[in-house]
């Protein structure tokens, strides 16, 4: 197994992060692929195939911590090409949204 779920929708409030800019402040840490559950059920394979897939974007992918659990907002690319290339690991941005981990 990839993921620890495939998801549909982001069940976490907004966030208020939108461009690379925004995530730029929440600094990029190693997620493991089965610990993710992703937003999206579909993945466009025009974006998994392209080199320069992140040449305009960040160049992690972005986590959102919410109760525990660990959603792949944006990525799922990255996430997958890791997959496909036998790596467990993924470089993301983790932005937690538990109030508890917040303190």
């Amino acid at each position: 197994m990839i993921f620890k779920r495939v998801g549909d929708g982001r069940p976490y409030p907004d966030h208020g992060l939108v461009t690379a800019k925004d995530w730029s402040t929440v600094p990029p840490r190693q997620v493991r692929l089965v610990d993710l559950v992703t937003t999206k059920r579909t993945l466009n394979l025009d974006n998994l195939l392209a080199e320069d897939s992140t040449f305009y974007g960040d160049l992690f992918a972005h986590v959102v911590q919410y109760e525990g659990v660990m959603y792949l907002e944006d990525g799922l690319h990255r996430a997958v090409r890791a997959a496909l290339a036998q790596r467990a690991l993924l470089h993301a941005r983790v932005l937690v949204l538990d109030a508890a981990e917040q303190g």
